[in-house]
Parts: structure tokens; sequence; C-alpha cells
């Protein structure tokens, strides 16, 4: 009988102590209770397309794989700043390292930091607990484009291992979609993913398919991904199209394009 009014009164006291403390449910990691600003990329890419929609030539920084090296992660954005060419940034991927809604508030407000806009992409990293539901409260859709000086960017999620090759990843009928949308004010296209063909996280049975369909998008200029945490530049399918490959903030490189009319220019930088 003790024994049992002993546990009755630990229950109850435990019970007491949740509901009177707020900030036990705070360190929840995965509890996705983003705090302050979110669908970012929306935000963003309203204020992007307005300021280089008549633009002749733009300069792009990517960058990629920031997850845990925060230090580096700030340095690179403080490189960005000392230039003044810059146009937006756009993140391939990896914001975090396991998902955590603390993660996404860190890297935020580190992004912040930038002089410039940025979008950012979903990585692998990105998805584990609840990660993929902090990302697309924090920065939106999985799979989104947006059109800069007659350019379509075309940002993807390709992180098919996160599905177990059971979803539609990469998404051929948003793809399909975005051949037609806006047709009229673009006439170039540049295809942004985390993670490229041939690599662990895509699904390469449908590498192919997914090179024909990158084919049919007008003026494919190159593609983007991250991942590897190492600088890439490949001619995947020998068809001439170039896939980068942008490297991670630990290794102090981002990579910055310049696009003109005339055609682009690639640059690897280390900060």
């Amino acid at each position: 009988m003790i024994k049992d009014r002993i546990i009755k009164m630990l229950c109850l006291f435990t019970t007491l102590m949740l509901i009177s403390c707020d900030d036990v449910f705070d360190v929840y990691p995965y509890d996705v209770n983003i705090k302050g600003e979110t669908h970012i990329n929306a935000t963003n890419i309203s204020k992007i397309e307005g300021l280089c929609k008549d633009k002749d030539s733009l300069k792009i920084a990517f960058i990629s794989d920031t997850h845990g090296w925060y230090s580096d992660f700030k340095d690179e954005v403080a490189d960005i700043n000392r230039r003044s060419d810059i146009d937006f940034v756009i993140h391939c991927g990896d914001i975090t390292d396991t998902g955590t809604t603390k993660e996404y508030e860190w890297a935020r407000s580190i992004f912040n930091k930038l002089n410039v806009l940025h979008v950012a992409l979903i990585g692998n990293h990105d998805f584990l607990g609840t990660g993929d539901q902090a990302y697309h409260v924090m920065f939106g859709d999985n799979d989104f484009s947006f059109i800069a000086g007659r350019v379509k960017f075309v940002c993807l999620n390709t992180n098919a291992t996160e599905y177990d090759y059971l979803a539609s990843v990469p998404n051929f009928d948003f793809m399909e979609s975005e051949l037609k949308s806006d047709s009229a004010d673009f006439d170039r296209t540049v295809i942004v993913m985390h993670a490229r063909p041939g690599s662990e996280q895509f699904n390469n049975n449908v590498s192919k398919a997914f090179n024909y369909f990158v084919h049919l998008f007008p003026g494919i200029m190159f593609c983007v991904s991250g991942h590897e945490h190492a600088t890439q530049a490949d001619e995947l399918f020998n068809d001439k199209l170039m896939w980068y490959g942008v490297d991670c903030a630990q290794h102090r490189k981002y990579d910055i394009f310049t696009i003109t009319k005339e055609g682009y220019k690639y640059e690897v930088v280390n900060f």
C-alpha cells in the first residue's frame, strides 16, 4: 500500500510539473514549433523576381552543406557580404545536421546576416526526424522555381532515399508543369538540386528519364547540386550539359555563376 501511494504521488508530482512548466516542451528537438520568420523562399522569391526582372546579367552565389559547421557558415556569409556584385544566394541543401527545429533557427539567424536575398533547397539531412516538416514551415515547398533576368531556376527535391524510393522524387509532374508555366517570361533554364544523378541519394533507376526532362527546358544552361562535399564540374551524360557540384562549408568553398546574354562564367571561391 505504501509503495502504491509513493508511485501515485510521484506520478501526480510529474504531471503537475509538466502542467506548470511550459519550458519543458521547448526542449523537444522535433516539435516543429518554429518561432519567427517562416515561408522564407516565397517571400524572397517575390523580391528576387522584382529586383532582377529586367537585368541583362546575373551573379549568383551557390553554397551548400553548411550543416554543423556554423562558424564556417558565418565566415562564408561574411565573405559573400564583402562582395558588392552578388544578386542573390542559392543554398543547395543540408541546412541542418539532424533536422531539429533549433538547427533550422540557428541557420536562419546566419542566413539573415546576408546582405542579399537567398533561397534554400532541402537536403537529405534536413529530412531527419521531423526536419522535412520544419523545412516546409520555415522555407516552403520541396520543389519550387523562380525567374530572374529571363532565366528560370528550377529547384528540385532529389532526396529519393529519404522516401525509400516510394515517392515521386524527383517529381516529373512538377518538372513537366514548369516547362510551360510562365513560358513567355523565360528563355533559359538552370536546374538546381541537392543530390545529382549517380549519388546514393538519387533514384538512379530514373537517371536517364530525369536527364531527358532536363533537356526539354528552354535554353538549358547547366545543373547545380550539393551533397557530395566536393567541387565538381562534369559532363555526366556525354551530351555537352555541365553538372556542377558545390563544396561544403567545412571546406570553405562556394561557387559563383555569372550569367550574361552570351552565356555564363563559373568560379570557385575559397574563403
